[in-house]
């Protein structure tokens, strides 16, 4: 996994871009300057805004730092620490248990399978995540450019429009719509939408 990035916005003008220790330092000096506009940083591979402390000194503010921000982990899943040794059996491979709800056709023909049922949801899922990467990855990045427009730009000219065109995946459209936004936000907004690094 690589390490966080994040960009943070003073009004409608880039102040910093990088990684999460960088970037929030930029903006504690900033915060501290008595003209600047409302400061919003927002990661990287989500387009979602989030907040850090920036009060005391640069090194309270580094320390208080999350591994991740919220809106890095709004769908992921953390598993839970075991309340008790593990006995013997297999080990613990980071699996997380979900309720599953399936046909009884479903779980008759999951069974019959070589590994049992969770074996085999394992396989199937890792062989839609290869076959649909592609897929996936334009929809995160349609998706992170979206949060970051409603949270930048929901009063510029061509919101809507530009919405309508990001997620018609009509880029030269999206593009077009955009070019009248302060500088700094139309590129950001661009390279959101065309990012590919997957998660």
């Amino acid at each position: 996994m690589s390490a966080l990035t994040c960009t943070a916005f003073d009004g409608h003008r880039l102040l910093a871009s990088g990684p999460l220790r960088d970037v929030a330092l930029a903006v504690r000096r900033a915060a501290r300057a008595p003209d600047h506009a409302s400061i919003l940083i927002f990661d990287d591979a989500t387009g979602k805004p989030f907040d850090i402390d920036t009060r005391g000194s640069e090194r309270e503010v580094l320390a208080r730092l999350p591994p991740t921000p919220p809106a890095a982990c709004d769908d992921a899943v953390a598993a839970e620490e075991p309340s008790a040794p593990r006995g013997k059996g297999r080990p613990r491979l980071g699996v997380v248990a979900r309720e599953v709800t399936l046909l009884p056709r479903h779980w008759e023909w999951l069974n019959g399978q070589p590994g049992g049922a969770s074996v085999a949801l394992r396989k199937l899922v890792e062989e839609a995540r290869r076959a649909h990467a592609g897929q996936e990855g334009q929809r995160r990045a349609r998706d992170a450019a979206y949060h970051f427009m409603s949270a930048m730009a929901g009063d510029l000219p061509g919101f809507e429009e530009a919405a309508r065109a990001l997620f018609a995946g009509d880029g030269e459209r999206y593009a077009a719509l955009l070019r009248d936004w302060p500088a700094d936000v139309r590129d950001y907004a661009l390279r959101l939408a065309t990012q590919t690094t997957p998660r």
